[in-house]
Parts: structure tokens; C-alpha cells; sequence
């Protein structure tokens, strides 16, 4: 069963991600050793897709090198 977008918000957050905002369903999540900002879009009741779980772990891994 896949993750909810507000799960994938709260681990960023709990990683200490800032959201910077963005445009419509979109949120746009930076932080200081992380090269590129990750975009989430969706509702955060909606089912994460494959991609965006392993863009959030992949994000999540580059912080803590």
C-alpha cells in the first residue's frame, strides 16, 4: 500500500527540509547539504507515486553523507 503525501512531508520536515513553497498542489523543500530542491505535488491525503517515495529516500540518504 503506498505511502500518503503527508507522510512523505513529515519525513522531509523531520530531516529538516524547509518547504519554500510553491504553485497549486505543488511544495518545493530545500535543504542546506541537499543539491537540488524536491518538488512533492498532490493533495497530502493522496497516494504517494513509486517516484516521489524514492525521490524523498534518495533526498533524505544525501543529507546525512
Amino acid at each position: 500500500m503506498p505511502r500518503k503525501i503527508r507522510e512523505l512531508i513529515a519525513d522531509l520536515e523531520k530531516a529538516g527540509f524547509i518547504n519554500r513553497g510553491g504553485k497549486g498542489s505543488h511544495r518545493n523543500f530545500i535543504h542546506p547539504c541537499c543539491s537540488m530542491p524536491i518538488t512533492i505535488s498532490g493533495k497530502p491525503g493522496d497516494d504517494a507515486k513509486r517516484y516521489q517515495e524514492q525521490a524523498v529516500r534518495e533526498s533524505i540518504e544525501e543529507t546525512k553523507r
